[in-house]
């Protein structure tokens, strides 16, 4: 079993370079683009990586229309047009979870990176903005409600699960799956650097049963600066998954994104339209223009 962890597609706050967490900021034009390359990416691999049975996402839309564009892509690479009758070709249901928004900021949200948000004495934002505890109690009652039943009837499985949300609570998810199911032949003198994510970024894990992993293969996919701090200890660990450990195979994966360039203009920093016809018709009102004075000539 795999596990896709993914960061949503560039939102108008991350251009703006707002703290936006429990904020509703919608995607730009680029970041539409963004998530269209990424579902497409991802329909191409789904023979390698199995097909995805799951996709769980934030309920802020900046998530989960990253979300359906995955699910909408995987449709016609899941189930070819050849394969099925066009009403059995359904969208992947994509869950909206409250669970899964990115860390509320309280009273700082909506301003700057580097402003003048109050800060306690110790350097850390005002006591209103979420805590690591809370946001790991929200991953906890995730990984009971959602995750885990999946793991524990299809750990050894295929299949793919695909969990599209936020930076902040994309590493409190990671640290909490790595606690539960530790990768046992892993060297414990790496580096545990927190890993990041950027807009559409993907983090490739899969679920294994403990014996089916080889040491040359734990040293091939858990690379140094990839993996969170303290994986060997946690109060959720629960003995019965001790049979499974999970491996990340990369972080950050951007593939998708190889030639894709920033309109200029402040076109493709600026909030998507839904109304819009088409992406294309929007970059390129001059050449659609020329296209139809050819025409009339």
């Amino acid at each position: 079993m795999r596990i896709l962890l993914i960061r949503h597609g560039e939102s108008v706050d991350n251009v703006a370079g707002l703290y936006a967490g429990s904020r509703d900021s919608p995607l730009t034009n680029h970041g539409v683009l963004q998530i269209k390359r990424l579902g497409a990416h991802l329909a191409k691999r789904h023979e390698a990586i199995g097909p995805v049975k799951h996709i769980f996402t934030s309920d802020l839309q900046r998530a989960y229309q990253t979300a359906e564009a995955i699910a909408e892509a995987l449709k016609e690479a899941q189930f070819p047009a050849s394969h099925d009758a066009l009403e059995n070709r359904k969208p992947l249901q994509v869950s909206r979870l409250v669970e899964l928004r990115e860390k509320d900021y309280g009273s700082s949200e909506g301003t700057k990176y580097g402003g003048k948000a109050k800060r306690t004495s110790d350097g850390l934002f005002q006591s209103d903005s979420e805590t690591h505890e809370s946001m790991r109690i929200r991953v906890d009652r995730f990984l009971s409600s959602h995750l885990i039943p999946i793991t524990k009837t299809h750990g050894s499985d295929t299949i793919t699960v695909v969990v599209v949300a936020h930076g902040i609570i994309l590493g409190v998810l990671l640290k909490a799956l790595l606690e539960r199911y530790p990768p046992r032949l892993a060297d414990p003198t790496s580096s545990s650097d927190v890993a990041a994510w950027s807009n559409t970024g993907v983090l490739q894990a899969r679920l294994e049963l403990a014996k089916s992993i080889s040491v040359s293969d734990s040293k091939a996919v858990v690379p140094p600066n990839s993996l969170v701090a303290d994986t060997h200890e946690s109060s959720f660990t629960n003995p019965n998954d001790s049979a499974f450990q999970m491996i990340v195979e990369f972080a950050n994966n951007l593939d998708h994104l190889e030639g894709l360039k920033k309109t200029r203009g402040g076109i493709g920093s600026a909030k998507f339209d839904s109304r819009q016809r088409t992406m294309d018709s929007f970059f390129n009102p001059a050449a659609k223009k020329r296209k139809l004075e050819v025409r009339d000539s």
